[in-house]
């Protein structure tokens, strides 16, 4: 069980690391669809607790940054504003995916990670 949780927690990492890497070259498409396998993985039964939280240190150090608005901003809300946010802003990024805005769902979809991440 543990080995495969491991390789589960490895490949939404990998999946992430080349979302960011796709989206700093400026392909969008690549990058959106990278985090929407992703995200796939950790809402299936297969994704537990664990590998959750350990997915949510890898979003911290992932984006980490001196000026951060949106850590600033979760420490003002409590968990149930922020689950919220995440929602809208999920909502808004495959609004976008459907009207064929790469750049904007994918920007949406990583400010929504931002408020997941610890």
């Amino acid at each position: 069980m543990k080995d495969s949780n491991e390789l589960i927690l490895g490949d939404i990492i990998k999946l992430t690391r080349s979302s960011e890497k796709k989206f700093k070259l400026g392909n969008f498409k690549g990058a959106i669809d990278d985090k929407i396998k992703a995200n796939e993985i950790l809402k299936s039964k297969s994704c537990d607790e664990k590998i959750i939280e350990k997915f949510r240190e890898e979003l911290s150090s992932l984006y980490s940054s001196k000026f951060d608005l949106i850590f600033d901003h979760k420490l003002k809300i409590d968990e149930i504003k922020r689950n919220e946010i995440v929602k809208m802003l999920e909502q808004k990024s495959k609004e976008r995916l459907k009207n064929l805005d790469y750049k904007g769902a994918i920007k949406a979809f990583r400010r929504a990670e931002k408020y997941f991440s610890n």
